[in-house]
């Protein structure tokens, strides 16, 4: 199965949508080393506190957000800073580790009739190596990824597609994300949204973001299911 195809259910289907980065598999941190370096190697000194903040956007919306917009930067210097970043972190790739709990959630929802489908900014072989960290492929229906959106998030595109994959309305579907931008994403694409802490964001920035829920990691979620809204 290629990552944008799925196996269509109907209206009725429920979908528990989750982010990757920071949701399901440990690399925000490696995120920020790997784009703070990239960043350096272009002569900029952004604070890693900054790019924290940033992980969760896509790789542009990230650079024009971190460097003061896109009026600002010059032709191409997105797209050197995002492969910089793309070859730093791909040292990583054999070594990602998936946060406590994120297989064994996902299988506890599919074996209760969830379509799980993953939303995120990741696309080839970096999609590729953070679902071998997770493994548990069996359990997902299909992946919405950068390849198949024009917007990332906080744009609803992406949410939107993974409903579409899932065949469900957004009255019967979950967002997980850690991100401020996984929350804004999920709020405009009408669905309710869980947050994860795992990803180093506060606690009242995801709620203010539109959380309505939140909880320390995937395994924090999984023991908490039947007083969660994946109930």
């Amino acid at each position: 199965m290629s990552t944008s195809e799925g196996r269509t259910g109907t209206g009725m289907d429920r979908a528990a949508v989750f982010d990757v980065d920071g949701t399901l598999v440990d690399t925000n941190h490696l995120h920020v080393v790997t784009w703070w370096e990239a960043f350096h190697q272009a002569g900029h000194l952004v604070p890693t506190h900054a790019i924290h903040r940033a992980v969760g956007l896509g790789s542009d919306d990230l650079v024009a957000h971190l460097l003061g917009g896109r009026s600002t930067l010059a032709d191409g210097e997105a797209d050197d800073l995002s492969t910089a970043h793309k070859v730093l972190y791909a040292q990583y790739f054999e070594r990602l580790t998936a946060l406590p709990g994120a297989a064994h959630l996902l299988r506890k929802l599919a074996g209760d009739g969830w379509k799980v489908v993953l939303a995120t900014s990741a696309s080839g072989e970096e999609l590729s190596a953070l679902r071998r960290a997770i493994d548990a492929d069996d359990a997902i229906t299909a992946t919405a990824s950068a390849d198949d959106v024009a917007e990332g998030k906080p744009a609803p595109e992406p949410v939107e597609r993974a409903l579409e994959l899932a065949g469900a309305s957004a009255e019967r579907a979950v967002f997980v994300g850690d991100t401020v931008w996984d929350m804004r994403a999920g709020s405009r694409a009408g669905v309710r949204c869980v947050a994860l802490l795992c990803g180093g964001i506060p606690r009242t920035d995801l709620e203010e973001a539109g959380a309505e829920a939140v909880y320390d990691d995937p395994a924090d979620l999984l023991a908490s299911l039947p007083r969660s809204p994946l109930a």
